[in-house]
């Protein structure tokens, strides 16, 4: 063999083998493609389905916060009805004018004249003073109370009170009628 074949066979088998390696090569940079672009896909369906589940648990929770806040409102405009209405009613019974408003006064005189056996003394609120003077009989007068109509009931010795204004009545009948009163004002 001649230094000329065998620079050709060496030049040959050089080629051969570089041919070779290029082709493992290729090969394994097309499976390190592959494998990249399956890990991709991967990546982007997890990506996509964790996405898609947080964005599902924020549209609920923004549902929930809206409702909750419409909660809120309702219950906010329902207490400023009912603000408003025991309002009026303050009003109407603090009105001098209020229609019934001797009968309802003669009664309390007429239960505190039962319940009132010995020395009482009889403290009006200012608007009901003339009154409650003329239908006191034998109850003694204080000193008048603020309030929207009739009067305190009081033992002379303070021991023994009885509150018969209007005030005190009006928030009996609304505590005791609120369920009432919710029913006819919102449903």
């Amino acid at each position: 063999m001649t230094l000329e074949t065998l620079a050709k066979d060496i030049a040959e088998a050089a080629e051969t083998e570089a041919k070779n390696m290029i082709a493992a090569a290729k090969d394994e940079a097309q499976a390190l493609v592959d494998e990249a672009s399956t890990r991709v896909a991967e990546i982007e369906s997890e990506a996509k389905q964790r996405a898609e589940k947080e964005a599902g648990q924020i549209a609920r929770e923004v549902v929930a916060s809206a409702r909750q806040s419409n909660q809120k409102d309702v219950l906010v405009a329902r207490r400023m009805v009912l603000d408003a209405t025991y309002n009026t009613a303050k009003s109407t019974v603090a009105d001098p004018g209020m229609k019934g408003r001797a009968a309802i006064l003669k009664a309390l005189l007429a239960e505190a004249k039962k319940v009132g056996k010995g020395d009482f003394v009889v403290r009006p609120v200012a608007v009901d003073e003339a009154a409650i003077k003329k239908g006191a009989g034998d109850f003694k007068m204080g000193d008048s109370v603020d309030g929207l109509g009739g009067f305190i009931l009081e033992a002379a010795d303070g021991s023994v009170s009885f509150d018969m204004r209007f005030d005190n009545m009006l928030g009996r009948a609304w505590s005791d009628q609120l369920a009432n009163i919710n029913a006819t004002l919102f449903e």
